[in-house]
């Protein structure tokens, strides 16, 4: 290579979190390192997606908003679906079901993925009757159709943790991490893939 010839980038350096890039990922299951791959997951989603909307004076909306990608990105690293396309009512439904932080929002994801994630990504409003609250009620109230979106992400934060100190105490040969090595392969290979056509 030439004096100032700049280098090519290698994907492999492509940050998925903070301290944890695609080579590491790469390396840490090789070795079936559950506890960095569990380590980095989690940082990628409080990085991501809480901290941003964990702020004193952030927006309901805002909130709801970040929250609806986080519970898609969750669902189809749980799933192992390369993509949900086609499936993200399907994704709301299974994660309202088995999350039990959310149990209140159980028999009402069909309404809240309608009238909370679409109207909100796509229109800049909640729909349906459905409102966005930030005081001291419930995370859910039925009868109302409101979601209080601080609590909303109190809740996906605990989630997240679990979720992470369960990979931690599954076997490597469990489901679960079957389905998550590929998504994290399916995301490993989208920095790859992307790296080539910029180059």
């Amino acid at each position: 290579m030439c004096a100032g010839e700049k280098h090519p980038y290698d994907p492999a350096n492509t940050e998925l979190a903070t301290k944890f890039t695609v080579g590491d990922y790469e390396k840490a299951r090789d070795s079936k390192d559950r506890d960095k791959i569990a380590k980095g997951i989690q940082r990628r989603f409080d990085e991501r997606y809480l901290t941003p909307i964990s702020g004193k004076n952030t927006h309901g909306f805002t909130i709801m908003a970040v929250s609806c990608l986080m519970i898609e990105a969750l669902e189809s690293l749980r799933e192992g679906r390369e993509t949900t396309e086609g499936k993200s009512l399907e994704a709301f439904r299974s994660f309202f079901d088995h999350a039990d932080q959310f149990s209140t929002l159980r028999g009402h994801a069909q309404g809240f993925y309608k009238h909370v994630r679409c109207a909100i990504l796509h229109q800049a409003e909640t729909t349906g009757g459905w409102r966005i609250r930030r005081d001291d009620s419930p995370l859910f109230d039925s009868e109302n159709l409101t979601v209080n979106a601080r609590r909303f992400v109190v809740a996906l934060r605990r989630y997240l943790t679990g979720f992470c100190n369960e990979l931690r105490s599954v076997p490597w040969d469990d489901l679960l991490w079957k389905r998550v090595r590929r998504k994290m392969d399916a995301i490993a290979w989208n920095c790859r893939k992307a790296t080539r056509k910029t180059n």
